[in-house]
């Protein structure tokens, strides 16, 4: 249940030292989302957590339609590559 980053940042990255480009980003975002979800759906009256999971995704969809603007191919290889959906 830990974020290894090093491994996200490993896969995502454009070049070497790349640690904040938007699909960087995008991936540890979707990682802390997915494990911040499980935990909301247990612990269910957590509002704080709850709180911060829909500041996650909201910060991830402005991630996303920028990349869209900007290149429309890295924006559907990486909805394909996290399984999101748009």
């Amino acid at each position: 249940m830990i974020i290894n980053k090093q491994e996200i940042i490993k896969e995502y990255a454009t070049k070497s030292g790349d640690t904040g480009s938007s699909k960087v980003q995008i991936a540890i975002l979707t990682k802390k989302i997915e494990l911040l979800t499980k935990h909301v759906q247990k612990f269910k009256k957590d509002t704080s957590s709850r709180r911060g999971l829909l500041l996650m995704i909201e910060r991830r969809r402005k991630l996303l339609s920028y990349i869209k603007k900007k290149n429309l191919d890295v924006y559907s290889e990486i909805l394909s590559k996290l399984g999101l959906r748009k």
